[in-house]
């Protein structure tokens, strides 16, 4: 079986179609990868990039789109509502088909150091790539995002993996990670309060005691008039899409709050909504052979 990856880059720009499309256009350059959504966000600044390949082919496009990030995004005046460090901020890999967690971490490790290498950008390893324990969790090393960070690399505690404890000037700093799917999953509220959306982050985020396999944050929409729960389920199999949007609209309710609507970020495994149909739906004893695409083209 041929060895294939996930890659999923996300870079601090949102606004700029032209810097997105020159970003992703490295991808498209790289044989043997295969370029499947952008995903921008105004209000976050944000573009959320997935794409497959082998696994030397994914290691390469990660590169070549994280050098022209840093050309073209200066961090130093950007502004967004989602946390971020750098121009890019995250690399993660996720094994698709023939490959394991190890080779992922593998992957992670040889582009985190040639990164820090030939770009000079310090890079983080995080989630299964984690050198220490308290890196697994990307909110923690991403705190005090690039303003913060300007400062604190240089504390002992907070240098990076590769590469010297001083932020790139302009492109920061960025995490490299191994990890599994996770779904990005983002829920809308009929409120400008922020201090709602972040009570009810705090709520249901397992930092803060709420649900282990979730990560959230409160967020501003400024061009929808309205406030969003920003999700990542990092193990839907465990905290599903249907049982967060159900606790979200049970606290928002606490506040007179209705739910507008909900998003998915990026791609999503369709086990993951598959689970939330029949749930929703009620179809007692339904089966996976019963979905029709699956019985078509054999997936």
């Amino acid at each position: 079986m041929s060895k294939v990856v996930q890659c999923i880059p996300n870079f601090s720009e949102g606004r700029r179609p032209e810097v997105i499309e020159a970003i992703v256009d490295e991808i498209r350059k790289v044989e043997g990868c295969e370029l499947l959504d952008v995903e921008p966000d105004a209000s976050h600044n944000r573009v959320v990039v997935t794409f497959t390949g082998t696994p030397e082919a994914a290691k390469e496009a990660a590169f070549q789109t994280c050098k022209k990030a840093s050309e073209l995004i200066d961090m130093t005046s950007h502004e967004g509502e989602h946390p971020r460090m750098g121009a890019t901020d995250v690399i993660p890999f996720v094994p698709v088909a023939g490959m394991t967690m190890k080779e992922c971490v593998k992957l992670a490790k040889e582009l985190g150091q040639r990164i820090a290498e030939e770009l000079e950008i310090p890079i983080y390893l995080y989630e299964s790539a984690a050198t220490r324990p308290e890196r697994k969790n990307l909110a923690t090393v991403r705190r005090g995002q690039f303003e913060g960070l300007l400062t604190d690399i240089a504390k002992p505690e907070r240098h990076p993996d590769f590469g010297q404890p001083k932020m790139h000037p302009t492109a920061g700093c960025t995490a490299v990670g191994a990890r599994k799917p996770l779904v990005a999953f983002n829920v809308n509220l009929a409120t400008t309060d922020l201090s709602i959306a972040n009570a009810i982050a705090r709520k249901i985020r397992g930092s803060s005691g709420g649900f282990v396999n979730v990560k959230g944050i409160g967020v501003e929409l400024e061009d929808k008039n309205m406030v969003q729960v920003s999700m990542n389920l990092v193990d839907f199999k465990k905290t599903s899409i249907h049982h967060a949007f159900e606790f979200i609209k049970r606290e928002a309710a606490r506040y007179g709050v209705n739910v507008v609507e909900s998003e998915i970020i990026g791609l999503v495994p369709m086990e993951a909504l598959v689970e939330s149909a029949i749930w929703y739906l009620q179809a007692d004893g339904f089966k996976n052979k019963q979905i029709l695409e699956k019985r078509v083209y054999k997936f």
